[in-house]
């Protein structure tokens, strides 16, 4: 199992292995020492370039090449400095103008200029070779904001071309109406973006351009089919919707501002307007389509129960998804069922007759001196008051009946009181209707919520017994803290250059109280002033004093004598100073 000591040993292929493995150091040495020298050169390399832009190199006809990025940005800058504000010259036809640079919102991209001719650091060899080798005549890259340019093409649009007609289909009054398309005139946008880039630091900045014929993207063939498929049939007959038990027809006329064709896609297609379509419906339904409440007005100068109107509820979305398909169908499927129910008001004629509004409670009137002023506003606000019905337990609100005093709501300008001295403004006068309307209130018994006195006393109303409104700041407001209804009725006699005006209110209602108003002597006298105004809207005044004074309010029940309570309105006027206009 052990070899002898005289068995021979062989040593050759130890010797062998040593002297490949020494080789193979040798051979390894020296191509890591060939690497090593390569790439020492090509740091030595990276180094030399630093960087930098290619030498040689030009942008725009700036020379940049050798400089470092940074270095290269700023040659750009000065080299094009009197360059890149340049206008451009402009032709169009036979006509020239002057554009700027900016005008077509174009500007120079120094940093991605100096990028594209390799500027920056860059391990590529390619990019090493090219800065020994040499660089290139580049162009600048130039940025192109498209809103601004696109501005500049509708300008020059409406200068020089003219747009295209598109061809339309319309209704108005159940009627069809067409538009025939025709061509316009009108520069290539893509023709005119590259005649701006190349021109923009060229030699020449000449920018050359043609108007085109633009033809309508509405034509004759989709104007004809329009009227094929939708619109004639659209206004050919009535259709009819029923609710419930309720049949609404609608003719053409009618419906026609709830159908439309307008461009989708280069195509005119129908299209519905939900609104107009609602506002149809419910002129056919009699109010929004829901119920009528039952209310009581003036006939023949009587109080009359006017009785609730059932009305149906529905889905409008479900009209909506099938009107268009119904306008358009044959004369025999022009009629569709909707489903829906009828529905009642909370306040039924019964709770109209239970009000009890059958007689007069308290008549009213005051007059006021002719303007034309006083006669639209004040005429205005008994128009906007007159019929307000107050149930049991409600408040009447005069700014919330009457609305903001705009020339929109009917109203004018005329004078009012502010900081103690007249003033032109919008629904001067209507603190007349204030005043006769608070002593309505006063007189039927109402009780008082709100309601302010002028700041100064005017001879033409009761004294102590007045009231002014301003919008957003002074209201009059009453409630009807009685058991029965009140009807308002509020009349305006206008007024003539030769005689007064007059407003009469009178509340009906069931008569409750029987009221009595006291009035106390004046008192606390306090004399005016006199002041200078030099303000454009100065309004002389001849002053006078002001005062206090006491108002009872007697309640006794209707036909009885005993007093069952009073109640007492205090009022301080203020003075009515001379007002002295001077010149601004």
């Amino acid at each position: 199992m052990f070899a002898s000591k005289s068995d021979p040993v062989s040593t050759s292929a130890p010797v062998e292995d040593s002297e490949e493995k020494a080789g193979g150091r040798v051979v390894v040495g020296l191509l890591l020492g060939i690497v090593l020298l390569v790439g020492g050169a090509y740091v030595v390399a990276h180094q030399v370039t630093g960087g930098k832009v290619p030498r040689g190199t030009t942008v725009a006809g700036v020379a940049i090449g050798g400089s470092s990025a940074e270095e290269a940005e700023q040659r750009l800058r000065d080299g094009l400095e009197d360059r890149v504000d340049q206008p451009l010259e402009l032709v169009v036809g036979d006509e020239k103008r002057s554009v700027t640079p900016a005008e077509a919102g174009l500007s120079v991209d120094y940093a991605g200029s100096i990028e594209a001719a390799g500027g920056g650091s860059s391990w590529a060899p390619e990019r090493l070779w090219t800065y020994f080798t040499g660089g290139h005549d580049l162009d600048a890259k130039v940025d192109l904001d498209e809103a601004a340019f696109d501005g500049l093409l509708d300008e020059l649009g409406e200068e020089y071309g003219n747009l295209p007609v598109e061809g339309a289909v319309t209704f108005v009054d159940g009627r069809i109406r067409t538009t025939d398309p025709e061509p316009g005139q009108a520069i290539d946008a893509e023709v005119a973006r590259k005649a701006f880039l190349t021109a923009y630091l060229g030699p020449s900045q000449e920018v050359e351009l043609e108007l085109e014929q633009q033809q309508p993207e509405i034509d004759e063939a989709d104007v004809a089919a329009a009227l094929n498929d939708f619109a004639n049939a659209a206004v050919s007959e009535p259709v009819e919707l029923v609710f419930d038990e309720t049949t609404v027809r609608l003719s053409p006329r009618d419906y026609s501002k709830a159908i439309a064709l307008e461009t989708v896609d280069g195509v005119l297609q129908p299209k519905l307007r939900p609104k107009q379509l609602k506002a149809v419906l419910a002129d056919a339904l009699a109010g929004d389509g829901g119920p009528v409440e039952a209310t009581v007005a003036l006939k023949n100068g009587k109080p009359v129960v006017v009785p609730d109107e059932p009305g149906v509820a529905f889905e409008q979305k479900e009209v909506n998804d099938l009107f268009l398909d119904l306008v358009a169908a044959e004369p025999d499927k022009r009629r569709a069922t909707v489903e829906a129910e009828v529905a009642r008001s909370d306040f039924r004629t019964d709770d109209a007759e239970a009000l009890n509004i059958k007689e007069v409670v308290a008549d009213v009137t005051t007059q006021f001196p002719y303007a034309e002023y006083r006669n639209i506003n004040i005429g205005r606000a008994a128009e906007l008051i007159n019929g307000t019905v107050l149930k049991p337990g409600e408040t009447f609100s005069m700014n919330d009946t009457v609305g903001e005093r705009t020339r929109e709501n009917g109203f004018t300008e005329g004078f009012m009181i502010a900081d103690g001295v007249f003033k032109e403004d919008l629904g001067g006068g209507v603190s007349q209707m204030a005043t006769t309307l608070f002593n309505g209130a006063f007189f039927a018994g109402l009780e008082d919520v709100e309601h302010k006195p002028h700041s100064f006393y005017i001879s033409r109303y009761p004294v102590g017994r007045e009231a002014t409104v301003a919008w957003g700041s002074v209201d009059l407001r009453f409630k009807n803290d009685t058991d029965h209804g009140v009807l308002i009725e509020a009349k305006v006699t206008p007024a003539t250059p030769s005689s007064q005006g007059v407003v009469r209110v009178r509340m009906w209602s069931t008569k409750v109280w029987d009221i009595k108003a006291v009035t106390g002597d004046r008192y606390n006298f306090t004399p005016p002033k006199t002041r200078t105004m030099t303000t454009s809207s100065c309004v002389p005044n001849s002053g006078y004093g002001g005062f206090e004074i006491n108002v009872k309010r007697v309640f006794r029940k209707a036909g009885e004598s005993k007093v069952v309570r009073t109640e007492n309105f205090h009022t301080t006027y203020t003075p009515s100073d001379t007002v002295v206009c001077k010149k601004p």
